[in-house]
């Protein structure tokens, strides 16, 4: 569970994830729903629909990873400056299934100036990790709101 965020760093993250929400075809398309945002957090889930299935009936590896980025793309830029993904890595450990529901959840590990750390979980229902991704982000000076 997420820790209880102050409203002014959970308001900024909402109106963040709002305005990223705008323009993200890409998780549309995978029918993301972002469950849940927070100073350096995020928790999104969705369902594993049959055109996300590879040639042996399992998740295909890039909608996990897909999914993954983009939690990390919501927690990294929760507190309001533009974010971009300097280096990320995927481990698969357990292949979803149809019909799956996937939790990925993104937490903040280390936040500077210049560079944030953030750990990624992708579990099914039965709260079996799928994968563990972990994306390093390069805070740029941009504000977003």
């Amino acid at each position: 569970m997420s820790q209880p965020q102050p409203a002014s760093t959970s308001s900024t993250a909402e109106a963040v994830k709002n305005r990223m929400l705008q323009h993200d075809a890409f998780s549309k398309l995978l029918g993301l729903e972002v469950e849940e945002v927070g100073a350096g957090y995020c928790r999104l889930r969705f369902t594993v629909r049959p055109d996300m299935l590879n040639g042996f009936a399992a998740l295909h590896g890039g909608v996990t990873f897909a999914a993954a980025d983009s939690a990390f793309a919501f927690a990294c830029n929760s507190h309001g400056r533009q974010s971009v993904g300097l280096t990320v890595t995927i481990d698969y450990l357990e292949a979803g299934k149809l019909g799956d529901v996937i939790t990925v959840e993104a937490r903040e590990e280390s936040l500077k100036h210049k560079v944030g750390v953030y750990q990624v979980r992708a579990t099914n229902q039965q709260g079996t990790v799928l994968a563990l991704f972990k994306g390093t982000a390069y805070r740029t000076s941009n504000e977003i709101l």
